[in-house]
């Protein structure tokens, strides 16, 4: 049996999609009107309401489409290669990607909103936080996991979006690897040594690893992490 096409409204959403892109791409998000993006796609305004709630609803499709393509186009970590190593690699794709694709980044990293970010950027957290997590796992993580996302996430961004705004034909990345250093040594510990690595670092790692094991019952381990917390956030 062949496979069956797309229905109407999904193609047309994909068209959509594709012809608002184009757009960004080509003209930035200034470029995103009603008026030019109904035109592009062959489509009139209510079938953008109907699809996507309102315009902005299609620029977060947009957005959402753009960072799926690029986290698909991603290689795989390795999950032999040292876990820091690792966070410098993604650190360094990231930035290539945002200087590369200056007007989706802006729209996905730059916009303010005034409720939780948006899925695009969200989308992009959870391989951070594997990675991040791959560190504690190591037991060379200096802060708390969450803590530790949040601000690679925070300078990654921050970093890009300073790129972009700087006048020149090929930005300077001398930025991008100081700042890259400067959050790696903020969050991350040398290796440990065999005997003592630290007891906030032994904590985050041996937290990160409770999933790993079921020698606990729940209560046991939900007390155990409590405590393990209490450790890895202590003064």
């Amino acid at each position: 049996m062949a496979p069956r096409s797309p229905a109407p409204a999904a193609k047309t959403r994909r068209r959509i999609i594709e012809a608002t892109s184009s757009l960004l791409t080509e003209g930035g998000p200034e470029a995103l009107s009603t008026r030019a993006i109904c035109a592009a796609a062959g489509v009139q305004p209510p079938t953008i309401y109907r699809l996507f709630g309102d315009k902005q609803g299609l620029i977060d499709a947009v957005a959402a489409h753009g960072m799926e393509l690029y986290l698909a186009g991603r290689p795989e970590p390795d999950p032999d290669a040292d876990p820091v190593e690792a966070l410098r690699l993604g650190w360094d794709e990231h930035v290539g990607f945002g200087l590369a694709n200056a007007a989706l980044y802006t729209v996905v990293f730059g916009t303010p909103r005034a409720s939780r970010p948006s899925l695009a950027a969200r989308t992009t957290v959870a391989p951070l936080a594997a990675r991040i997590h791959n560190i504690a796992q190591a037991g060379r993580l200096r802060v708390g996991e969450h803590l530790a996302v949040r601000l690679v996430f925070a300078s990654g961004c921050g970093t890009v979006l300073t790129l972009l705004a700087t006048p020149e034909d090929e930005p300077d990345l001398t930025l991008s690897k100081a700042a890259r250093e400067a959050v790696i040594a903020a969050i991350t510990v040398d290796k440990p040594r065999p005997i003592r690595p630290g007891v906030k670092s032994a904590a985050i790692a041996l937290r990160a690893l409770l999933d790993e094991t079921d020698a606990l019952t729940t209560e046991e381990s939900a007390l155990l992490r409590a405590w393990l917390n209490r450790i890895a956030h202590a003064g």
